[in-house]
């Protein structure tokens, strides 16, 4: 009787699992079925040449979305990721450069510089009692003014090599500065393939988002999200909880900007490309899961979303069909990763079921 009753609470505790994340597995599935049909369609499909590729095109749009994750758990929405994005861009155009010291120095400061844009958000939206919406857009426009009088025109010198082992795969990084007999020690060829930008994606999940999500103050942020009223009144640090959110959103953004520069090796103070990045940021946090009303949904389920996003276009290429109407299919999607989450939240009775 005991093993029968262990199997079943094991069931049930399974089927709680399954639908606390179904919104996480579902962009999971829906990314697979896009990305496996367009392998399935291109003449290279499932190499290196074109894991690479891929990757290196979702990198950046990855951490904008995970940056814009963060407020939005918190219900409100940061216009400023793109800027903070591109400021970090222009400025890594003029730093990543030199001696091995003096390039590690200049990732530093622009990692830093991304982070101090975040806290500056934070300490707006906490301290001016301004909208998170309000505040970034106006912080945003100064990040972009800044940004074009560091880049009044695209260039930028970026070391070379530092620049292609981050947007290759890990054994051109072997190659690059010898490493494992230039990659070809036994242990290290099952490995060599898999593209750095996905390593990134990856640490940066695991070393940076999720520490964050367990600790006392990625629970606020969500506590703030689901009530912000209960949480202020349950003793949490409400104000402390939303600056290091911001903050943590201009580390993910400058990670974004800091990729594009090694990715292009210059710097571009692009107002509509800036734009862009906001924008999908939002679809891809949506399509990942993450509700608008706050509380609910996670920054990985943010990069599978950005994944979907990148896949339709990758498809797009393939087929040869008008990158006018990528906008069009794009727009269907997210229209229904919304009506998806609106009618979840219709067909509850009691709104205190929301929260349990």
């Amino acid at each position: 009787m005991s093993g029968s009753s262990g199997q079943r609470r094991s069931l049930t505790n399974l089927a709680i699992s399954l639908k606390q994340n179904a919104a996480l597995i579902t962009v999971i599935v829906v990314f697979l079925a896009f990305y496996v049909f367009y392998n399935l369609n291109h003449p290279r499909g499932f190499s290196t040449a074109v894991y690479i590729q891929n990757a290196n095109e979702v990198f950046a749009l990855a951490m904008v979305a995970m940056a814009q994750t963060i407020p939005v758990l918190m219900g409100g929405l940061d216009l400023s990721v793109g800027a903070i994005m591109t400021l970090v861009n222009c400025l890594a155009s003029h730093l990543i450069n030199g001696s091995p010291a003096q390039m590690a120095l200049g990732i530093l400061l622009c990692l830093l510089a991304g982070t101090a844009c975040g806290f500056i958000n934070g300490c707006v939206v906490v301290y001016g009692r301004i909208q998170p919406i309000i505040a970034t857009l106006a912080t945003g426009a100064i990040f972009m003014g800044l940004a074009l009088f560091l880049r009044p025109s695209p260039g930028g010198d970026v070391d070379g090599d530092l620049s292609w082992v981050f947007t290759n795969d890990l054994y051109e990084v072997a190659a690059t500065y010898g490493f494992a007999q230039s990659g070809e020690a036994a242990w290290f060829t099952p490995i060599a393939w898999i593209p750095v930008p996905l390593i990134l994606l990856v640490l940066a999940a695991v070393i940076v988002w999720m520490p964050f999500a367990r600790s006392i103050t990625g629970r606020t942020v969500y506590a703030i999200g689901s009530a912000e009223g209960a949480a202020y009144m349950s003793g949490l640090g409400i104000d402390r909880a939303k600056i290091a959110a911001f903050t943590l959103g201009g580390f993910f953004a400058g990670m974004g900007g800091l990729y594009l520069t090694l990715q292009t090796s210059s710097g571009n103070a692009d107002i509509p490309q800036a734009g862009a990045y906001t924008l999908n940021s939002i679809a891809a946090v949506v399509i990942g899961g993450t509700s608008l009303l706050g509380g609910v949904g996670s920054a990985i389920g943010s990069i599978f979303g950005a994944l979907v996003l990148r896949t339709i276009s990758f498809n797009f290429r393939i087929f040869e069909i008008d990158p006018l109407l990528q906008p069009l299919f794009e727009g269907v999607v997210l229209l229904a990763a919304v009506s998806l989450g609106a009618l979840a939240v219709v067909r509850v009775k009691n709104t205190l079921e929301l929260f349990r």
